[in-house]
């Protein structure tokens, strides 16, 4: 055993798949402890939160203020409101009023804002500009002149008994406040989903989920192949008609098509994780099958196998002792290959909207599903999406690099 884990570990292939399985799997085990609580929970009202460090603002204006005079501040926050295409606008709005800009830079924003505040007046109508791209530079304009027109900013709180209201603190442009010294501040390393949820503790929520599904669908799946496919290739005779019979039936039938329809027949309501992973795995097992047979019909007429019937073993004995061993390496691949694709099946069952149900737990192809549905894809929210696409490649890249491994192992032919 010994030799056989250390010349399955010197494989790089193996290596590498292992790798990148286990730093998913630490990462499913410690971050929960890390960062506990529901996963579902909803941290933010509203949808799609960037990912970046989030601070209360109301615990920042009462937290101790600290001055600090930086000369890059102006130019941040003018970058912060004035972005590439808001610069490729002014010059479409300066062409839509036929003001002449010779060979303006937009990169040289000096010069662009000069040109802006000489010229932009919110009462001019171009021709041919809709009312919501007028609303745009309304909009623009009105961020440029609180960014240029520095002014203390004053908080203030309503008088109870004469709704007049008191000023509390006069706020000013280099007034900063350190994050050790506000009580509430959430990081949110990718931001949050259409519903509002963190991404990141709903990832690896999801992981957990659809790991446990491709492991007992995997399990279910290879379980199955391996029992027919011993029972059909040993014995043979009608016996392995009937049987090759019943899976070249599953053979003409799409296993995908076959598992939509079981999905969408079995509802909503009772499609749990439980449930999906055996579906899923009850229509995965024929090339598992086939392959067993193969592999017993090579194995059964061989010396140790006859010794055994001579002696008067029976038939469970010697396929538990003479035949399951010699192709217990190809089991175990054929495990490793079955819970990745059972993972990937839950993913496009759950982008159909057949996974499982969506107020228990969250699922890799869940997640899938709902970016999709709120069209994170098309309106550029790539925390919502890229990170579960990138997770669900990693898992199915890293077992099948491990099951490549152990073929070159175990493989004569491929064997060095």
């Amino acid at each position: 055993m010994k030799h056989i884990l250390s010349q399955i570990f010197h494989t790089g292939k193996f290596t590498m798949g292992f790798c990148i399985f286990m730093g998913i799997l630490l990462l499913m085990v410690f971050y929960p402890l890390i960062n506990p609580g529901d996963p579902l929970k909803i941290v933010s009202i509203g949808t799609f939160a960037r990912p970046g460090t989030y601070i209360s603002l109301y615990d920042a204006v009462d937290s101790r203020l600290n001055t600090l005079k930086l000369d890059e501040a102006p130019a941040n926050r003018l970058e912060s409101v004035l972005k590439m295409e808001d610069r490729v606008k002014m010059v479409m709005w300066f062409e839509a009023v036929e003001i002449p800009i010779g060979h303006l830079n937009i990169h040289d924003t000096e010069a662009l804002l000069a040109l802006w505040e000489e010229h932009y007046d919110s009462t001019v109508r171009p021709e041919g500009m809709t009312k919501a791209d007028r609303n745009y530079f309304q909009r623009l304009d009105e961020s440029l002149n609180r960014v240029l027109v520095t002014k203390e900013k004053i908080l203030a709180t309503r008088d109870a008994s004469t709704a007049e209201l008191q000023e509390i603190r006069a706020i000013e442009d280099t007034d900063y406040v350190n994050l050790k010294n506000v009580a509430n501040v959430k990081r949110l390393p990718l931001g949050t989903d259409n519903f509002g949820r963190d991404v990141l503790k709903e990832l690896v929520a999801a992981i957990r989920t659809s790991l446990v599904i491709g492991l007992i669908a995997g399990t279910i799946a290879t379980l199955i192949g391996l029992t027919l496919g011993l029972i059909s290739g040993f014995i043979g005779g009608i016996v392995d008609d009937i049987i090759m019979f019943v899976t070249n039936i599953f053979t003409v039938i799409p296993a995908f098509v076959l598992l939509i329809l079981i999905s969408y027949s079995i509802g909503q309501d009772q499609r749990g994780p439980t449930t999906v992973a055996v579906v899923i795995g009850m229509t995965a097992w024929v090339w598992t099958a086939r392959a067993v047979r193969s592999q017993v019909i090579s194995l059964r007429n061989r010396d140790h196998v006859n010794l055994s019937k001579l002696s008067g073993h029976n038939l469970f004995l010697i396929i538990v002792t003479d035949i399951l061993p010699y192709i217990a390496s190809y089991v175990v691949m054929a495990l490793i290959l079955q819970i990745s694709g059972a993972i990937l099946a839950e993913a496009q069952l759950s982008m159909l909207g057949l996974g499982p149900k969506t107020t228990e737990v969250p699922t890799l192809g869940l997640m899938m599903n709902w970016s999709m549905l709120y069209t994170a894809h098309l309106n550029g929210y790539w925390w919502a999406y890229f990170p579960v696409l990138l997770t669900i490649a990693l898992i199915s890249f890293s077992l099948n690099l491990m099951n490549t491994g152990l073929d070159q192992v175990f493989n004569p032919t491929l064997r060095d």
